[in-house]
C-alpha cells in the first residue's frame, strides 16, 4: 500500500476528527483501532507499506489486519484502490448523510421537533449530559428523533431505554434500536407499560437464572429465542419457577432436552388451564393413572386371547380323544 507524506515526523501531527471518536470508535473493536490510528499517520508519508510489515510494526496477525481494513471500508471510513488506500474526509462524510433523502430526520428537524416539546427537548439533553458527557454527536440527536417517531415512546420511556442499555454495558447503536423495537412490539409506550414490564422482565431474569443452574447451562448465553420462551411462560401463561422445575423434571429421561420439548409442556399446561403447582401435580398423577388404565386395557384382549386358544385347543384334544375311544 502507498501512502503520502508531507511532514518529517518529528514535526508532524495525526489530527484524528472529533467525529471518529463519537461515532466510530465506540463500536470498533480496539486492534481495528490500532490499525486505523497506524494507517492514519502513514497516508501523510510517501511509502509502500505492506499488510505484512503493518502486522508485524503493529504485533496484530496479519488475517486481524486485513479483517480490520475490510470493517473499515465496509463502514465507509476508507476506500480501497488500485495503489493502495484512500482515507474518507469523516466531516464531508456526516455532511452529505444530513442531507441525504430523508430516510432519517435531520439534526435541524430533531432541534425544531425538540422546540415545539419542551419535555422532549430536556430528556434529550439529559441523555446528552448523563451518558455522553455533553458531547453528544449529531447522529445520536437523528436517530432519537426517529425513535421517538417510529417507536411512539413517551419522554420518560426514551430515557429508561438509554438507562436500561447503558447499565446492562451494551450501548451500540443498533442494541437501543433493538431494544426500542421490542419494547414498541410489547405495546410499551408510556411509565406503567414500562412498569409493568420490568415486573414482568426481572421476574424471568430470576427465572432465567434458576432455570440455566437446573439445566447445568453454564458455558453459555440462553439464545433470544430462548430468552423469548421463558418470557412467554412467565409473561403470557402467568407461570412461576414451581410450575416451570415440574416440567424441567421430565426432561430427565431426555438424552437431548432442549427449550422446545419443555415449551410443548408448558403450552399443554396452559392450554389445559393449570394455574398452580397442585393443579399441574394432580394432571400429572391423572394423565400417569390413565395411561395404566389405557394400557392394562390393551393388554386384556391379548391376555384373553392367549387363554382362550389354550383353551380350544385343549377341546380339540379331549374331543379327539373321545371320538378315538
Amino acid at each position: 500500500m502507498n501512502f503520502e507524506g508531507v511532514k518529517s515526523i518529528l514535526f508532524s501531527d495525526t489530527p484524528v476528527p472529533d467525529i471518529f471518536l463519537s461515532e466510530y470508535l465506540p463500536d470498533a473493536e480496539g486492534d481495528y483501532v490500532k490499525v486505523y490510528f497506524y494507517c492514519l499517520f502513514l497516508s501523510k508519508h510517501h511509502k509502500h507499506v505492506p499488510v505484512a510489515d503493518l502486522s508485524k510494526y503493529l504485533g496484530i496477525d496479519i488475517s486481524k489486519v486485513k479483517q480490520a481494513l475490510a470493517y473499515w471500508e465496509n463502514v465507509g471510513v476508507l476506500i480501497k484502490t488500485e495503489n493502495g488506500i484512500t482515507f474518507c474526509d469523516l466531516k464531508e462524510k456526516e455532511v452529505h448523510k444530513l442531507y441525504k433523502p430523508r430516510l432519517t430526520s435531520s439534526p435541524e428537524e430533531a432541534k425544531i421537533s425538540s422546540e415545539n416539546n419542551l419535555k422532549r427537548s430536556q430528556v434529550i439533553t439529559a441523555i446528552n449530559n448523563t451518558f455522553f458527557q455533553g458531547i453528544m454527536s449529531p447522529g445520536w440527536y437523528m436517530d432519537i428523533d426517529l425513535w421517538f417517531e417510529k417507536y411512539k415512546l413517551e419522554e420518560d420511556v426514551m430515557l429508561s431505554l438509554f438507562k436500561f442499555c447503558y447499565d446492562k454495558n451494551k450501548f451500540s447503536r443498533n442494541y437501543i434500536n433493538a431494544v426500542a423495537e421490542s419494547w414498541h412490539r410489547k405495546g410499551i409506550c408510556n411509565s406503567f407499560d414500562l412498569d409493568r414490564y420490568f415486573i414482568v422482565y426481572e421476574k424471568c431474569d430470576d427465572i432465567k437464572k434458576k432455570i440455566c443452574k437446573k439445566l447445568s447451562i453454564f458455558n453459555r448465553m440462553l439464545t433470544a429465542y430462548e430468552e423469548a420462551y421463558i418470557e412467554k411462560w412467565v409473561g403470557e401463561y402467568g407461570f412461576g419457577f414451581e410450575i416451570i422445575e415440574l416440567a424441567l423434571k421430565k426432561t430427565t429421561s431426555k438424552t437431548n432436552p432442549n427449550f422446545d420439548y419443555i415449551n410443548k409442556i408448558l403450552t399443554e399446561w396452559n392450554e389445559s388451564g393449570l394455574k398452580t403447582p397442585e393443579e399441574v401435580s394432580s394432571y400429572i398423577k391423572q394423565y400417569k393413572q390413565a395411561t395404566k388404565e389405557s394400557k392394562q386395557t390393551q393388554d386384556l384382549p391379548n391376555k384373553f386371547f392367549g387363554q382362550s386358544k389354550k383353551g380350544l385347543d385343549f377341546t380339540k384334544f379331549y374331543y379327539n380323544t373321545e371320538n378315538n375311544t
